[in-house]
């Protein structure tokens, strides 16, 4: 092999330390333009001579950039082994992105070899050529034809034909044509589909700020009527991947810190319950601390976006998704539109720090539930389910929101009163009216939560008849036993002057009925306002008169408010007590699978996003049902993995509790086009930035703030030989649970879908089965007893795809069973849409497998370009997830 040039093995160098970040946005949001423009071309050769004259040479091409600066090669690229061949057609092209650094000056060269397979030993040289990125741009009809050159440079060993290819542009041209390029004919572009248009990704104005390091990969396939398609794949990272975990990180700190503080503001507790309050505060601030010091050694990683699978088990990075990437493959077709199908890759979200010794989550939460109880008698605490005090929290969150808005609403009122302006204090009036009503109704809630946090809520005094009647109330429930909380009662010292909180309350808002002359009709919750002149029920000055009704009105709101909060912060204290220890690690582990979920549908939000700005159908489905995100897994229920399933379902079905918020960036500065994430851990809401003149093309109620759903499902089929002793001696009832649960979940939204939005709305594919027959299909087989029915994951990836979808792909790492799968589905794709050529299947899937996107990702996570199986192992694949010969063998992953 010639000096300079790097081991075959090693064909691509890593795109990172090539590719040129974009420098801003226009003040459109546009991406500042490249030197050049995507640059792709495919190889071909003609008459190669073999080592041996009596045979033909196996062939293959080694692409290199020569760097101008230090004058030495850079391995760019490679093509597949074309076997027995002297006029070889190769179907993995070159690409060289519009973010790769090349000028008209770069200098490439192509190095032939008759190669058994790609590594030095097996391969001789042939010959090679060289020419410049500017050679082939100015060259007639963009097609070069040169001579390759023996190693001494005297010997002729045949030619090397390149011919750029141009996606978008394609032509009816024959296989005997192939290096012709006849004037092309424009094709315009779309998403996900055959008639939605939008702009192309390496175009697309919105990808620089979330979307990096691209990694892309050309081919061109037969079609069935011996036409070509031209097909891309692009891979990237995320920056999300790091941003999202290290938002919620900082929230769930402030929330554990406003935790803590609330228990400090409880006031005097029996020696008993204080004894409690101190021990889960330090608790609390154990876990502040923890995630105070993963904050802060996050931190201090600068530029990275993915998390290779090596680094699964490293704790301070243990909030941030494994490996996740997104995938873009677009294709072009000779007189059809360009398509484009997009997924997202990441390791299946699990603690792998913590480990799977005791299980993964569901296993740890159902168990806790179970133990509970027992904790409970055990620490003299009321046992509380995790609905109510879910219901405890979110009392607590909407307390505090409605009180400065209903202060905002008052002020509004008074300022209405002094300018005598009758509309504007019945605007105000009915918008107070209900948001008081709102605070009424939850009110009433808290004292349904807990009988103790009814007696500390409405109790006027802690009078002996009092307590005595309260401690009848609670001995008749369930939680007689609960001595210490009777005892703690008598020692508070929470009172009110006024009596019942709730009837102060009622009371100081009836007076606003009654003076204003409100009324509220009898089977109405809504209020009325009569026609009668203000005028009639003031003199003088109006917001003098109604000061002292205001001030009573705000006295009541703060005290319902800071009762309330109190009361509720005892049940959060009684059900974090009961907790201790396992309930506070288990939190802990929920965070982390949480974060590592969370940040992989907001890669996929925002990149389906970015796809479907131009789709008015897509939009309307979007604020007004939602959108479905289905996750693929191919974890096996047996040993570990067994466990990373079950954190993993947790996770997914957490992410019911996220919600997206399309907003207007403050600027088209990259910075600002960074999603946010607000709330806390019973609602986190997700918040898109889009430039100003993007945004304002969004439908109004898009615009107007309306919250956005996500509707997770995940389908579980394992395919390893884990999965093998899992199905012969072990247990699967835990695949066979999420799958028809999640099947159940996926068929609920396409009813609500259908009956919400045309189905006219929805993508348009080839195949054109309909969408209630796939969904048959797919539910007959959740339930068939049939061994790694793969077919599961083949139907519910093609209903998510035509429900507009988002698309997620797992395995342990989402580095080699996701890589069979995701090329699986790609080809299965251009067999099913784009006609590919019967006989071009299994070539297009091993060129995927040996030279695409997917053996890059190996590399960028190992630094190894071999699947990490073993030929043990793939005996138990089904046999379309068996990479090809040469691909793999057994390496630490």
């Amino acid at each position: 092999m010639e000096d300079g040039t790097q081991h075959l093995g090693h064909c691509m160098v890593d795109m990172k330390e090539l590719s040129a970040s974009p420098e801003g946005l226009s003040a459109a949001g546009v991406i500042l333009t490249p030197k050049l423009p995507q640059v792709e071309f495919s190889l071909a050769c003609n008459d190669l001579v073999a080592s041996g004259r009596d045979r033909k040479p196996n062939a293959l091409v080694q692409v290199a950039v020569i760097d101008p600066h230090k004058q030495h090669l850079v391995s760019h690229a490679c093509t597949e082994i074309v076997e027995a061949n002297k006029d070889p057609l190769f179907l993995t092209g070159v690409t060289f992105p519009s973010e790769y650094p090349a000028s008209p000056e770069t200098l490439v060269k192509l190095s032939v070899y008759d190669a058994k397979d790609k590594t030095q030993e097996s391969s001789s040289f042939l010959g090679s050529a060289t020419f410049s990125v500017g050679d082939l741009l100015r060259a007639k009809d963009e097609r070069l034809t040169l001579s390759l050159r023996s190693s001494d440079g005297v010997c002729t060993a045949g030619t090397v034909v390149v011919s750029r290819l141009k996606m978008g542009e394609m032509e009816e041209v024959d296989v005997d044509q192939i290096t012709t390029d006849i004037p092309s004919q424009k094709c315009p572009l779309v998403c996900e589909s055959a008639h939605h248009s939008c702009t192309d990704r390496e175009n697309n104005p919105l990808t620089g700020p979330v979307f990096k390091n691209p990694v892309c990969k050309v081919y061109r396939f037969q079609t069935m009527d011996s036409k070509w398609m031209l097909v891309r794949e692009q891979m990237e990272e995320c920056t999300l991947s790091f941003s999202i975990p290290k938002q919620l990180l900082a929230l769930y700190i402030q929330e554990d810190m406003s935790r803590v503080q609330d228990l400090k503001e409880l006031g005097d507790l029996s020696p008993h319950w204080d004894n409690l309050r101190k021990e889960v505060m330090t608790r609390y601030a154990g876990i502040i601390s923890s995630y105070q010091e993963t904050l802060a050694e996050m931190d201090k990683i600068n530029g990275c976006s993915f998390k290779p699978s090596c680094c699964k088990a490293q704790k301070s990075l243990e909030f941030i998704p494994i490996n996740l990437h997104t995938q873009r493959m677009r294709v072009t077709c000779p007189k059809k539109t360009d398509a484009f199908y997009d997924i997202v890759t990441v390791g299946a979200p699990a603690a792998h720090f913590q480990g799977f010794k005791g299980g993964g989550l569901q296993r740890l939460l159902s168990r806790y539930e179970a133990e509970k109880k027992s904790f409970s008698t055990a620490y003299q605490c009321i046992y509380y389910s995790p609905e109510h005090t879910a219901k405890a929290q979110e009392v607590l969150n909407i307390m505090s929101l409605l009180q400065p808005l209903i202060t905002r609403l008052v002020d509004q009122l008074l300022q209405a009163a002094h300018e005598h302006s009758s509309p504007g204090l019945r605007d105000a009036l009915k918008h107070l009216s209900d948001k008081v009503r709102q605070h009424l109704s939850l009110s009433f809630a808290i004292t349904s939560i807990s009988p103790i946090s009814l007696f500390l809520f409405t109790s006027s005094c802690c009078s002996t008849q009092s307590i005595g009647m309260s401690c009848q109330m609670i001995f008749t429930s369930e939680t007689r036993q609960d001595t210490h909380a009777v005892y703690n009662l008598r020692c508070a010292s929470w009172r009110t002057p006024r009596g019942s909180l709730i009837l102060c309350f009622a009371a100081a808002f009836s007076v606003f009925q009654t003076k204003l002359h409100f009324c509220v009709g009898p089977s109405t919750s809504h209020c009325s306002i009569q026609c009668s002149p203000l005028h009639l029920f003031f003199t003088g000055d109006w917001r003098e008169q109604l000061c002292p009704l205001v001030t009573r009105l705000k006295d009541c709101v703060m005290e319902v408010v800071e009762k309330a909060k109190r009361a509720m912060t005892f049940v959060l204290l009684q059900e974090a007590a009961c907790s201790i220890p396992q309930g506070f690690l288990l939190q802990q582990r929920r965070d982390i699978v949480f974060s590592q979920a969370l940040a992989a549908l907001a890669c996929g939000f925002v990149m389906r996003l970015y796809a479907g700005m131009q789709d008015k159908g897509f939009l309307r489905q979007l604020h007004l049902v939602g959108l479905v995100a289905q996750f693929e897994s191919l974890l096996s229920t047996y040993s570990e993995e067994f466990g990373m399933l079950e954190d993993m379902e947790v996770g997914i079905s957490d992410l019911q509790r996220v919600m997206f918020k399309i907003t207007e960036a403050k600027s088209d500065d990259l910075s600002d086009l960074q999603p946010l994430v607000c709330g806390r851990r019973d609602h986190f809401t997700v918040e898109v930035p889009l430039p100003k003149l993007v945004f304002h093309t969004l439908p109004e109620e898009i615009k107007e703030g309306k919250l956005l759903r996500v509707f997770p499902v995940l389908f579980n089929v394992g395919i390893n030989e884990q999965q093998t002793i899992a199905e012969r001696f072990g247990d699967i009832s835990l695949q066979e649970r999420i799958n028809q649960k999640n099947f159940e979940t996926l068929e609920a939204y396409y009813k609500s879908l259908s009956e919400k939005v045309p189905l006219e709305c929805l993508p348009c594919f080839q195949t054109q089965t309909d969408i209630k027959e796939l969904l048959e299909t797919l539910g007959q087989n959740v339930v068939a007893k049939k061994k790694k029915n793969v077919e599961i994951l083949w139907t519910a990836g093609t209903i998510c795809r035509r429900l507009n979808g988002i698309r997620f792909t797992s395995c342990k790492s989402a580095k080699d069973r996701t890589s069979m799968s995701v090329t699986l589905e790609q080809c299965a794709l251009l067999r099913d849409e784009h006609q590919l050529s019967k006989d071009f299947f299994v070539r297009a899937l091993d060129c995927m497998r040996r030279e695409g996107c997917r053996i890059e990702n190996v590399q960028k996570n190992i630094k190894c370009r071999k699947y990490a199986f073993n030929m043990l192992q793939l005996m138990a694949f089904p046999k379309c997830y068996r990479p090809p010969e040469g691909t793999y063998g057994k390496v630490d992953s």
